[in-house]
């Protein structure tokens, strides 16, 4: 998930990386130091990665004495005692000396064959391979001394990052602290702009990204590369952090309330045609079912061509009761009606299918407020596709401009590369993300959490999305 927008993060630590470092390059400020640099993605389980390193190295130390106990006291152990011991260190050892001589014969055979290779394959017989690296080591000494210590390609994204074949850029540090100036950002801020507006993230989102990264950065003293990553690092997560966690309850912490009051919680779904709403109602009665919640669903849909046949379909296949009407009815009596039936029958949800309908088509918009006022939902849900991007973000306005909406619910975020409509669509109307619809089946949804949104931001590229996580 957001592939995008975590190049656009990565890309900025790299250039504000290369800015100072190619500055202090040519104050003379610069020394190699030694240890490994963090990528941008690795930087936050840097500190964990560093501990499991430590542990495997003095795991090492015992397993090296055993081996040469072994070897000294071979005489003196019995071969049972040889077999308990044998591992990694003593494989392929025998515990009979006429056994050994073979294999002391192989290996100097072995050794005499393997100077002699050289001296036979001398150039002519060098493999591909060899050619390979040694072109590879002509060409990085040639970059060292262009550009002394710094020789990352600056048109390179962050593939090189996330190769373990390569070796680590290596690590440097300021000889005299060096100082994160507004001149150090301008550009590099305006590229990260650049960026979040071509990731469809909203224009007051990514003005409001980008005056947080300054702010948090503009007079940070830096003593070393590792430093410039975890600055930038925690200033972009703090920014995105304020972005997307809007406050508001959960509509199963919603559902709670209203049973206790011995009401149902009637919620009224809008948005526009295609955007998979009558779908993720019948997720959301899936999702409540199987919470122990009993939902009732109301075709409020009356007008589009097989409407009532979809959603009930999807209401036989999770087996929940549908209210519906002839096509064609007054789409507020619908709602009305399912909603009088859960009072009746003590069910605890509510769920309100409405028409499809562009923001700015008028009628259609007063009809939606109709079955407000008549159904008096306590949640009016605006459902969007999540790959429309800044789109979604732009309907969802207009519908909260006519009717006040009450949160979101993105479709498809599971495929969304950008991540533009996640990151804006709360922010902008100010109200929250309720859920994520995670794929095509009934149990593919997921309740938005912050946290999580915040993690699949500034995770490593790759790592599989858990919709069953906390």
């Amino acid at each position: 998930m957001f592939e995008s927008l975590k190049k656009k993060f990565s890309r900025t630590s790299d250039k504000l990386e290369e800015e100072l470092i190619e500055e202090a390059q040519e104050e003379n400020n610069l020394e190699e130091e030694s240890g490994k640099k963090f990528s941008f993605f690795s930087f936050g389980g840097k500190d964990k990665k560093e501990e499991n390193d430590s542990e495997s190295d003095v795991a090492e130390i015992p397993q090296e004495v055993e081996s040469i106990q072994e070897t000294d006291n071979s005489d003196d152990e019995t071969s049972d005692d040889k077999d308990e011991k044998s591992g990694f260190w003593s494989f392929g050892k025998k515990s009979s000396d006429n056994k050994e001589e073979p294999r002391e014969e192989e290996e100097s055979a072995e050794e005499i064959q393997e100077e002699e290779e050289p001296k036979k394959s001398h150039f002519w017989s060098r493999n591909k391979e060899e050619d390979t690296e040694e072109s590879e080591d002509a060409d990085e000494k040639t970059e060292e001394k262009k550009s002394r210590f710094w020789s990352r390609n600056k048109d390179n994204d962050s593939s090189e990052e996330n190769d373990e074949d390569e070796e680590p850029s290596g690590m440097f540090s300021f000889i005299t602290a060096k100082t994160i100036s507004e001149k150090h950002l301008e550009d590099i801020l305006w590229e990260l702009e650049m960026g979040l507006l071509e990731g469809d993230v909203a224009m007051e989102v990514a003005s409001a990204v980008v005056d947080s990264v300054k702010d948090n950065l503009v007079g940070r003293k830096i003593k070393r590369s590792n430093d410039i990553t975890e600055y930038t690092y925690n200033a972009l997560r703090n920014a995105v952090a304020e972005i997307i966690d809007i406050p508001g309850k959960s509509m199963t912490e919603m559902i709670e309330a209203k049973k206790a009051q011995g009401e149902p919680l009637v919620v009224m779904f809008v948005g526009i045609n295609g955007t998979g709403k009558t779908t993720t109602i019948g997720k959301l009665a899936n999702y409540y079912l199987k919470k122990g919640y009993t939902p009732v669903i109301a075709a409020a849909d009356t007008f589009r061509a097989g409407a009532i046949e979809q959603v009930n379909y999807h209401a036989d296949k999770v087996g929940v009761k549908l209210i519906k009407h002839q096509k064609g009815s007054d789409p507020a009596a619908v709602a009305f009606d399912a909603v009088e039936h859960a009072k009746a029958q003590g069910k605890e949800l509510v769920l309100i299918d409405t028409a499809g309908r562009m923001q700015t088509n008028t009628n259609l918009m007063d009809e939606m407020k109709k079955i407000k006022r008549v159904a008096k939902p306590d949640l009016v849900v605006f459902v969007g596709d999540a790959l429309t991007g800044n789109d979604a973000t732009q309907q969802a306005s207009k519908f909260n401009e006519a009717i006040d909406l009450d949160g979101v619910i993105l479709t498809k975020a599971d495929a969304d590369s950008k991540g533009g409509a996640s990151l804006s669509i709360g922010y902008v109307i100010k109200k929250p993300i309720l859920f994520l619809g995670m794929g095509q089946g009934y149990d593919d949804i997921k309740e938005y959490d912050a946290d999580w949104m915040l993690n699949q931001l500034f995770s490593e590229s790759g790592e599989e999305v858990n919709i069953n996580e906390a």
